[in-house]
């Protein structure tokens, strides 16, 4: 893996820990009512896409069991159609994608070299 692969993925994988934790012990509506909240936890969203769109086409095809379009796509639609954002897709996202995209990165990088999974964040 090059190193460009892995600091995407450490992004990927630090944006998906964030969001999960940002809305730990959190319901739906308070995306509503925590304006804060909910800009951190679509720009974490958005992040994880762009990430997601730079990783090569050589580590996707080592991890297919990610929906790499997917989260691209949902960057896009964040980015460009900033002004329209569901908040009920971005819960979804969170509640039900984001863990397990977090344990099969976590394995991948466990997999490769133990000491990667626990290196802090290139930013």
């Amino acid at each position: 893996m090059n190193n460009r692969d892995e600091v995407r993925l450490r992004h990927m994988l630090d944006a998906a820990r964030k969001a999960i934790t940002f809305t730990q012990g959190r319901e739906r509506t308070d995306l509503d009512t925590d304006e804060l909240l909910a800009l951190a936890v679509v720009r974490l969203v958005e992040i994880l896409g762009e990430a997601a769109k730079n990783v090569s086409q050589d580590i996707r095809d080592q991890l297919p069991d990610i929906a790499w379009r997917q989260m691209a796509g949902t960057r896009d639609r964040l980015t460009h159609a900033y002004f329209d954002v569901n908040l009920d897709i971005i819960w979804d996202i969170i509640t039900n994608d984001l863990l397990p995209l977090v344990e099969k990165l976590e394995e991948f990088f466990m997999i490769l070299n133990p000491l990667l999974l626990i290196r802090k964040s290139t930013r």
